[in-house]
């Protein structure tokens, strides 16, 4: 079992960067798929990007590429997203998950797939 702590979030202003982190417990953090997934005020959750087990593999969500980056520390038990360039679209809780995948699936999108979540942290994006 992988319990996730967010923390990082806050208040910010259009076009300023932050670093959201989420720290699992647990001795077998590598072996789990990562992902960042966010939920809006009056949206449903969605998924903003995934990191395979060893980091090599990433994949994002158009609405963030190009701003967002997804890492992993294997050594720290910690997921990490650097958001650049945010827009107040951005407003949202952000969730850490972690899922375990079949060989051969080095990453995922569906949220059906993760099985442990974070509590959130909340992102503000003031204009």
């Amino acid at each position: 079992q992988v319990q996730l702590v967010e923390s990082g979030g806050g208040l910010v202003q259009a076009g300023d960067s932050l670093r959201i982190s989420c720290a699992a417990s647990g001795r077998t953090f590598s072996s789990y798929v990562m992902g960042w997934f966010r939920q809006a005020p009056g949206q449903e959750r969605e998924f903003v990007t995934t990191i395979s087990r060893n980091g090599g593999t990433t994949y994002y969500a158009d609405s963030v590429k190009g701003r967002f980056s997804i890492s992993r520390d294997n050594a720290k038990n910690t997921v990490y997203l650097q958001m650049n360039s945010l827009k107040p679209e951005d407003t949202a809780v952000y969730y850490c998950a972690a899922a375990q995948t079949p060989i051969g699936e080095v990453i995922t999108t569906q949220q059906r797939a993760y099985e442990y979540w974070g509590q959130g942290t909340r992102v503000t994006v003031s204009s």
